[in-house]
């Protein structure tokens, strides 16, 4: 949900309700002229956001991806309204590192941790030996 079908004549911005979590939204135009949902009042920084997320503003409302890689650490952006919104599943960014993290679950077997040959002092003046 980002992408609306149209053909605007001019830019004209707006507000428009998400029909999955019916928070407001920003209606912005693309260079492209298509429209765009974005979220509103959030602008982070263009570095925490992977390059085919990040949109900056014209200086005619109209917004385009900033796929600068990487990007100028003062660089705002804006960001997809569907990857704020909390009624709709987060598309995956990093699918390799989403593959990863899925093989390393797979991989793993929980290892008991090796009781320590001497157990720390309890403060009896002595040290305390594991129970035979």
């Amino acid at each position: 949900m980002g992408l609306l079908r149209g053909e605007p004549r001019r830019p004209k911005g707006g507000q428009l309700r998400c029909p999955y979590c019916g928070l407001l939204q920003a209606h912005v135009a693309t260079l492209e002229q298509e429209w765009f949902l974005l979220e509103p009042d959030m602008t982070p920084l263009a570095h925490m956001v992977p390059a085919e997320h990040r949109w900056i503003e014209l200086s005619d409302s109209r917004v385009t991806v900033y796929g600068v890689c990487p990007p100028d650490p003062l660089q705002w952006c804006r960001i997809e309204h569907r990857l704020a919104c909390s009624a709709q599943p987060l598309p995956d960014l990093w699918p390799w590192s989403t593959t990863l993290r899925a093989e390393n679950g797979r991989r793993v077997t929980p290892v008991p941790p090796e009781p320590p040959e001497e157990w720390p002092d309890a403060g009896n003046g002595h040290l305390a030996r594991p129970c035979s």
